[in-house]
């Protein structure tokens, strides 16, 4: 008798109760009747491997080892959000995004921000194919295993799902697993967590999934991501995944406008300690999908989205002493060592204090109690002192006059708020800032090279410049502390693979002030190559989209400066990318050279991303709203009122998709 039946039967069963249990709490069998049919499936597994399916029920416990962690690009970038700290930056938001979309009525899904660990979860053909940390946004790490053993995830969909869809949502730790979690540390006589965020992201990186799967982690949905998705707004892409088996909270509410948005962040902004989970605002969005394509993103985040942060929590404690560091620029940052103490689920001792001006603006002296609170609840911040507790023989701060690591006289120029090292190339921190950031991922990448093992090898006497890293041998590496054979091995491969990094992430790696990932990208794509940037003249260099004097005039300070062009020649002969190579260059013609295009409504032949990349693929630059700067617009479906609105005002041709193919063909 073929036993298959009786396998997809139990395995269908439990996961029906799991999804009771985990997403609707709401059990319907005991935790003993689970555990038999679980014990049973198992059996016929082990009786039957012909039989195997990786989304089984009995899966979920874990015990994959995964020693790497893959690098998994994210099909559709993973934005961070603008956060918002008053009700007057929520009703700016809301003018700046009618000002694009004219005078349309907006309506608003408003979801808890939940604090956690981001997460973007495939699925293809109801089945969940992978799981990939945020990262950098453009790309994360592959933790599907791990993320298999959460319950709440399905691992199969029900229902009308589409063929391939991506959902975002956040890994998080509820208070109570996460006291039983200390506890049994605490009895054991080993160090609690500090806090659920940073426990359920560490969760999510440990090398055994069994061990993953005895952690009590939650997961909540909250974003579908894909094509043909068949939805038109953002609270009925909620109310899908729902039905398909994602737990989504059910704490999201659909605003009629913005007082309602409101009325919901007053509620929660007294409720939110009612929750099983940490959560530290709210966050707003255009519920039409329509609109959102309409507003479109900024470099960083989407325009139809914000979050309202919820004020700080906020205590006191005593300043011990101020210590100044080093930033790779030669920037100071005084920091303030304080009194250990309790903050937002963090022990907090250090806090920053910005500047000199910060000091004097505050009157921070030494010995003060001050008031710390969390900006974001991330960073803390001192924003006061307690002078009723001040020592009567306190004295004022004198903010230090030359640099704690190499005693340089230290410069502040004018208009500029901190100080700064002007030793750039014999300053140790500062030389070691520029290595670390030259490794990290956004630029080059280097597996088996972290912030540490950088300030080893400048200590050892073995770099002193990012070029020094291609000639390090692995008979060098190996006699440092904490180095074995197998890591210089991963080291020396993780330098020679870092060869193969695009231009725009080395010219970002490369660390010029003020040339940040964007700014890098329209430099390398105006320029092609490193010799066309490092001869480009100020004016050239102004000329460029988006370029203005202050970013121009330190590329030419970077070139001018016979030390960064030797180094640049020695990464050359050492075969790192400085010119945009023909397999990363995208380039199909310079038919739109010059002209600025903006897309606006829905298209057949294009997705909007699609007709993006075509434009700047043959030349041409896209904007994000109609000036006078504007030749075209590629209207479709839906064309936004305002936009149109503001077209036939400048005079400005709007074209349809088939123009716009007939264009680029000539």
């Amino acid at each position: 008798m073929d036993v298959l039946p009786k396998i997809q039967a139990l395995r269908d069963e439990l996961n029906l109760h799991n999804y009771n249990y985990y997403v609707l709490d709401n059990p319907t069998i005991s935790d003993y009747e689970f555990d038999l049919k679980l014990k049973e499936l198992q059996d016929l597994e082990a009786q039957h491997p012909e039989y195997f399916d990786e989304n089984s029920p009995t899966q979920r416990v874990g015990g994959t080892i995964t020693k790497n962690f893959e690098t998994v690009k994210h099909e559709y970038r993973m934005y961070s959000l603008d956060n918002s700290y008053s009700k007057e930056d929520l009703l700016d938001w809301e003018r700046r995004a009618q000002k694009i979309l004219g005078d349309v009525p907006l309506e608003y899904t408003c979801e808890l921000k939940y604090d956690g660990a981001s997460i973007s979860i495939s699925y293809e053909n109801g089945k969940l194919k992978r799981a990939v940390t945020r990262g950098d946004g453009f790309q994360g790490d592959d933790v599907t295993n791990n993320i298999k053993t959460i319950k709440a995830v399905p691992i199969k969909l029900k229902g009308d799902f589409p063929e391939k869809f991506d959902i975002r949502g956040e890994i998080i730790l509820p208070f109570a697993g996460f006291e039983k979690m200390n506890q049994e540390l605490i009895e054991i006589g080993e160090t609690p967590y500090a806090n659920p965020r940073n426990t359920a992201s560490g969760s999510l990186k440990l090398q055994d999934s069994a061990e993953v799967a005895k952690r009590p982690l939650d997961c909540l949905l909250y974003s579908l991501i894909g094509n043909n998705l068949h939805i038109t707004s953002h609270f009925e892409g909620l109310e899908k995944a729902r039905q398909w088996g994602f737990k989504v909270p059910k704490q999201s509410h659909l605003a009629k406008n913005m007082n309602e948005v409101l009325d919901f962040i007053d509620y929660w902004d007294k409720h939110r300690h009612e929750m099983p989970y940490e959560t530290d605002g709210v966050v707003v969005k255009i519920n039409n999908l329509h609109l959102q394509d309409e507003l479109g993103y900024t470099a960083k985040s989407p325009r139809w989205a914000i979050a309202y942060k919820f004020k700080a929590e906020q205590v006191s404690t005593k300043l011990n002493s101020i210590s100044y560091q080093v930033g790779r620029t030669g920037a100071i940052t005084p920091v303030a060592n304080l009194m250990p103490v309790q903050l937002a689920g963090t022990v907090v001792k250090r806090a920053s204090l910005h500047n000199a001006d910060q000091i004097e603006k505050l009157d921070i002296r030494i010995g003060d109690e001050v008031f710390v609170e969390k900006g974001g609840e991330i960073i803390p911040k001192i924003i006061g002192v307690d002078f009723s507790k001040r020592p009567s023989h306190s004295e004022p701060t004198k903010y230090i006059t030359h640099c704690p690591e190499c005693q340089t006289e230290l410069e502040r120029k004018e208009g500029e708020a901190n100080h700064y090292c002007p030793n750039f190339y014999g300053c140790p921190p500062q030389i070691i800032g520029r290595i670390q950031h030259f490794i990290t991922r956004k630029a080059m990448d280097i597996e088996g090279l972290g912030g540490e093992t950088v300030a080893l090898l400048f200590n050892n006497g073995l770099v002193t410049n990012f070029a020094d890293l291609y000639e390090l041998k692995k008979e060098q590496i190996i006699p440092l502390e904490r180095m074995a054979e197998k890591s210089a091995d991963n080291m020396i491969k993780g330098i020679q693979k870092s060869k193969e990094i695009p231009f725009e992430r080395v010219l970002y790696a490369l660390g010029i002030r003020y040339v940040g990932e964007t700014v890098a990208k329209k430099l390398a794509k105006h320029y092609k190559s490193i010799d066309a940037i490092a001869s480009a003249s100020l004016m050239d260099l102004i000329l460029v989209d988006e370029i203005g004097e202050k970013i121009a005039q330190s590329v030419i300070e970077f070139f001018d400066n016979q030390e960064n062009r030797l180094i640049i020649e020695r990464l050359k002969q050492h075969g790192v990318q400085l010119e945009v190579s023909a397999s990363n260059d995208t380039a199909v013609s310079d038919t739109l050279s010059g002209k600025t295009f903006v897309v606006s409504g829905v298209f057949e032949k294009f997705s909007r991303d699609d007709l993006k990349k075509a434009i700047e693929d043959n030349g041409g630059k896209v904007g994000s709203s109609i000036s006078a700067k504007t030749h075209f617009v590629v209207a479709g479906d839906n064309m936004g009122p305002a936009k149109l609105e503001k077209a036939k005002q400048l005079n400005i041709p709007i074209i349809s998709e088939n123009d716009f193919i007939e264009m680029i063909n000539g």
